[in-house]
């Protein structure tokens, strides 16, 4: 009979052991590793309905061609990233999606981009928005996350946009990695 009880108690013990097992973030999960991310649109879309209506600020979404009122849109149009949301000329992106401040870009602008390689991306636009000639006003902040190997969000503007955008971005999207969260010198 005791050789029985200790049979099951170990038993017991071996289940309750495998039952624990590690909750460390498998390889593809958290630290720079994939995110589910249906569209670069979708991207800017989930963050922006996260803002209650007495938060959001007079915004425009898209391009010269794909514009869209109150609300995040489509990007096709290679000289509005350039112009607009900083892209280097000759910068390869697959797909592109835009909210900006209706009435000053440098109060906030936001793109969000699928490119071949998300790391090398978030370089090129780092530099881009710190080596840039600000006129008519001058941003605070920049932020600048990946998701996964393939999805980059860039934003820029004033702290009071800003940091509720980065507070609901990380909210959304906590496994993101936000590689950039500085100042703009």
């Amino acid at each position: 009979m005791k050789k029985i009880l200790a049979f099951v108690l170990a038993a017991v013990m071996m289940l309750s052991f495998a039952a624990c097992g590690s909750n460390e973030p498998a390889e593809g999960e958290n630290g720079g590793a994939e995110v589910t991310v249906g569209s670069a649109l979708e991207i800017i879309e989930k963050v922006w309905a996260e803002f209650g209506e007495d938060e959001k600020f007079f915004a425009m979404g898209g391009d010269y061609d794909n514009m869209v009122d109150g609300a995040p849109g489509t990007v096709t149009n290679a000289d509005f990233m350039t112009s607009t949301l900083l892209v280097p000329a000759g910068t390869e992106v697959i797909e592109a999606a835009s909210l900006v401040h209706g009435m000053n870009l440098n109060s906030f602008t936001c793109g969000a981009f699928k490119v071949a390689d998300a790391k090398a991306f978030a370089e090129t636009m780092h530099e881009a928005i710190a080596s840039n000639q600000w006129m008519c006003g001058f941003p605070d902040k920049m932020v600048i996350a990946t998701f996964g190997s393939e999805y980059v969000l860039v934003s820029f503007g004033i702290n009071d946009a800003m940091n509720p955008f980065e507070e609901k971005l990380t909210a959304v999207y906590p496994e993101a990695e936000i590689v950039y969260s500085e100042a703009i010198a």
